[in-house]
């Protein structure tokens, strides 16, 4: 039988994953190598491994077969046929409410030993729900470009795509939902998780009172350009200066850039957790540091992550993000803007780094949010501004 096959082969693949590299990037590889899976097969391994991992740190008494059919039974809401040949009893339950699925289990168990850090989450974060948030995988989320919402709009409706409208620009889809032949990704939308959108709430602070003057900013950590997109809609007579320590992330970046049509900006490689006075740029109305975290906010996305995260690595990104944050200020501007991002829920990825801003340098302190995303099939992110 088919069931038992999926099922060994996802725990021989569990059992050689190491974290190294993305759990998706890992299957992709090996069904590359393994022609004889099928799209249907490769689609029912993938699940029983992510149901595994979804359990983060829970059921470590169990074997990693019963925790796969664990991981199934709570992260779905439909009749399964796979957990129907092992488990039918579950799966006749699979529409219960968590808690009573919890019962049903009859494992000891409980939903908070999935994160096992609550002492280091930042204040305001629900632990249990947080928790929980790691059972459902999240949404895909569009910004809609200016004058292009219509367009979406009506490519979606005629292509019969399901989606939820969240305010005048930012849409959800299922996850699974194939767009990339649909709509001209980057020009009339960006692929961008609807806190990563929420950020704008700091960026339009900032730039209102620069809307008929050029403004410069740096967006010190850019990664694929995501955040600069987002500022060039809010203001585009911006003249932005995008680094990052990867070429290859530059690279991509730089595809983006043409493909949203952005034209004034300049891109460099920059390593800035390590001291720059040789740094030649110019000094910056707005600076953005959406700094390399731990990415624990994003992690329902990637629940291997959470698997294999080591609580020593929150102190490294601790030291890398002040490292960073003592490079970047000196590029500020008298009467700048400083905006600090990361996509953790850790406090000392995000309270005390502000701490250390607003005790080290004389910024004051505008706006701090943790912008909660478990609630919502999000990411969590946490951002705070500060001026000279």
């Amino acid at each position: 039988m088919y069931y038992n096959s999926y099922l060994n082969t996802a725990v021989k693949l569990i059992k050689e994953f190491d974290g190294s590299i993305p759990l998706q990037h890992f299957l992709k590889k090996h069904f590359a190598s393994n022609k004889k899976f099928g799209s249907k097969d490769r689609k029912n391994i993938t699940n029983l491994c992510y149901a595994y991992f979804r359990l983060g740190h829970s059921l470590k008494q169990l074997s990693v077969e019963e925790k796969i059919l664990t991981g199934v039974f709570l992260t779905n809401q439909s009749s399964n046929d796979l957990l129907n040949y092992f488990k039918p009893d579950w799966n006749k339950n699979i529409q219960l409410a968590l808690p009573q699925k919890l019962s049903i289990i009859n494992y000891q168990f409980s939903i908070t030993d999935i994160f096992p850090w609550k002492r280091e989450l930042s204040e305001g974060i629900d632990h249990e729900k947080f928790c929980e948030s790691f059972l459902i995988q999240p949404d895909l989320f569009l910004r809609i470009r200016p004058r292009y919402e219509k367009i979406v709009e009506k490519k979606l409706l005629h292509n019969n795509i399901e989606f939820r409208e969240i305010g005048n620009s930012c849409i959800a889809l299922n996850n699974s939902s194939k767009i990339d032949k649909l709509i001209d990704i980057n020009k009339e939308a960006v692929v961008q998780d609807y806190n990563s959108q929420q950020t704008a709430n700091f960026f339009q602070l900032q730039t209102a009172n620069y809307t008929l003057q050029t403004l410069s900013v740096w967006d010190c950590c850019a990664g694929s350009g995501g955040k600069s997109i987002m500022l060039f809609d809010l203001n585009r007579n911006i003249n932005i200066t995008v680094t990052d320590i990867r070429k290859s992330i530059l690279i991509n970046l730089e595809k983006r850039f043409r493909e949203a049509g952005i034209k004034k900006y300049q891109s460099f490689v920059a390593d800035l957790s390590i001291e720059n006075s040789k740094l030649k740029i110019q000094n910056f109305d707005l600076i953005v540091a959406d700094v390399p975290c731990s990415g624990s906010g994003t992690w329902s996305r990637t629940p291997e992550a959470l698997f294999f995260f080591s609580e020593k690595e929150i102190e490294r990104f601790n030291k890398l993000q002040k490292n960073i944050i003592n490079n970047v200020i000196p590029h500020l501007k008298k009467g700048g803007k400083l905006i600090y991002i990361t996509c953790s829920v850790f406090k000392k990825e995000n309270e005390e780094v502000v701490d250390f801003i607003r005790s080290t340098y004389n910024l004051k302190l505008e706006q701090m949010d943790i912008l909660k995303g478990y609630d919502k099939k999000a990411d969590t992110m946490f951002g705070a501004s500060f001026t000279v």
